[in-house]
């Protein structure tokens, strides 16, 4: 954890900014581009193109993670392994779990598989709001722990 009697004002409220975000975009029934909405920049932007390809804006990556967790309905982080704030950034390395226990992946019915992943998350804040997600997550161990298609976690694109 990060010790915040060493931040700024400024660090101290992109660092609770940034839990915001990640607290409703990763809770199951409420993660949606509405629901985070008021924590984002007009002009904001998304950069994880093997996470969710297509997605461009804080707000859809935000309603593409709560479709998965339609799928995986008790998602929940099991800790913030790393936490770094500097200024306008803060970035996390975090560890989550979920159970396919929610609605179908495609064609995959509910398969009670658990999984287990970790993922790092980059933001960058101005204003009071955050105006860039860059998000690294290697899906493939989830997919492969849940039983899902892992050609699904080959798709690149180059936007």
């Amino acid at each position: 954890m990060v010790d915040v009697s060493a931040l700024s004002a400024e660090e101290k409220a992109n660092l609770e900014l940034a839990h915001e975000y990640m607290r409703i975009a990763y809770t199951p029934g409420l993660g949606s581009g509405e629901n985070v909405a008021h924590l984002c920049a007009a002009d904001n932007s998304f950069v994880g193109p093997t996470t969710f390809p297509g997605t461009d804006t804080l707000e859809q990556y935000a309603d593409a993670h709560g479709e998965l967790m339609t799928k995986l309905d008790d998602l929940h982080f099991v800790s913030f392994d790393i936490e770094m704030v500097q200024g306008d950034r803060v970035a996390f390395r975090y560890t989550a779990t979920g159970t396919h226990k929610g609605a179908p992946h495609g064609d995959i019915q509910p398969t009670g598989k658990q999984a287990t992943w970790t993922a790092s998350a980059l933001f960058r804040c101005e204003n009071g709001k955050l105006v860039e997600f860059v998000k690294e997550w290697n899906k493939l161990p989830m997919w492969e722990q849940l039983g899902w298609p892992v050609e699904e976690c080959l798709t690149y694109t180059n936007a």
